[in-house]
């Protein structure tokens, strides 16, 4: 099992280097001038020229790219155009923020598709299957933007139960750190929740329809036991898959859910880089978040070999 994960590593690797050299060539096609941007107005040619000479602008963007791949192997990724602070301070400082809201999102979704899923494949066609069902294909429908700002509208402006804006972290609190992902984790966790859910009701009822279930079920075990023990584990690896899948989804969503809720995570850096082609910063977002899925792939991968030990040979 350590070789297949060690091989699945190495195969990240091009993945690792194909992205931000994508990023670089979309941003050199990319409308605008970074010089242009940090000059401001009225900017003389000479100021513009010594700011495309500091920050290697009139290189070929394919030099700019190894340099910057040769920085970043030895840890460096580089300073901010827009402030004087390091690529990697400024990540470290927002990614706190985007981690926990992912977080709580990934979980609290896993937690509502596991109840869900399993009261709907316990009696498949029945009243409350039917129900999650259709209330699980109406979340896959509704865009998480929206769902949020109803959120806000219901739980923070009318009722102000939650707070509406901003984050506190974990550090000043864990009710006031709670109290601030609610509303944004809700948002984010609604359409993971209802593909975990209508996954594992599919493949749940299909495991309690097999031949070593009835047996089970024919030596006396609970029907709890048979379940938990049989049924789950077999139903899940298709559950887990998804899973994985959905994981650079919520990151994506992170950004506007972040926006939404004014909370100042990854998403919001991201979006300002953008706006201010912060070239430095954007590779350093992108490169996080790449990292982070490929490790989360390759946890879905070493799960299989847990949920089926046909796979640890």
């Amino acid at each position: 099992m350590l070789r297949y994960a060690g091989q699945r590593l190495l195969a990240a690797i091009p993945l690792l280097l194909i992205v931000p050299l994508l990023i670089f060539l979309l941003m050199d096609l990319a409308p605008g001038d970074p010089a242009v941007v940090l000059a401001g107005e009225n900017a003389t040619p000479k100021r513009l020229r010594e700011l495309r000479e500091n920050l290697n602008l009139d290189e070929n963007v394919f030099v700019r790219y190894l340099d910057w791949v040769g920085s970043a192997l030895r840890g460096d990724l580089g300073m901010s155009l827009w402030s004087n602070q390091t690529v990697t301070e400024l990540l470290l400082r927002r990614m706190a923020t985007t981690l926990s809201l992912v977080l709580f999102a990934i979980v609290l979704a896993v937690t509502i598709g596991l109840v869900l899923g399993i009261l709907g494949a316990l009696r498949p066609g029945g009243v409350v299957d039917r129900g999650i069902n259709a209330l699980a294909s109406v979340a896959i429908a509704i865009p998480a933007f929206w769902f949020g700002l109803v959120l806000v509208l219901l739980f923070a402006v009318t009722h102000q139960i939650f707070p509406a804006f901003g984050y506190v972290p974990i550090s000043e609190g864990v009710v006031p750190w709670f109290q601030h992902l609610v509303l944004p984790g809700v948002a984010l966790a609604l359409l993971p929740a209802a593909e975990v859910t209508l996954q594992l009701r599919s493949a749940l009822g299909q495991v309690l329809g097999s031949d070593y279930i009835l047996n089970a079920e024919a030596r006396g075990l609970s029907r709890a036991s048979v379940i938990g023990k049989h049924g789950l584990k077999n139903a899940c690896i298709p559950v887990v898959t998804v899973l994985g899948f959905r994981v650079s989804e919520v990151l994506g969503g992170a950004v506007t859910i972040e926006i939404i809720y004014n909370m100042p995570g990854l998403g919001s850096l991201a979006v300002n880089s953008v706006q201010n082609h912060d070239v430095p910063v954007l590779l350093g977002f992108v490169l996080f978040t790449t990292v982070v899925v490929i490790l989360v792939n390759l946890l879905v991968d070493i799960s299989y070999g847990y949920f089926n030990p046909k796979v640890r040979s």
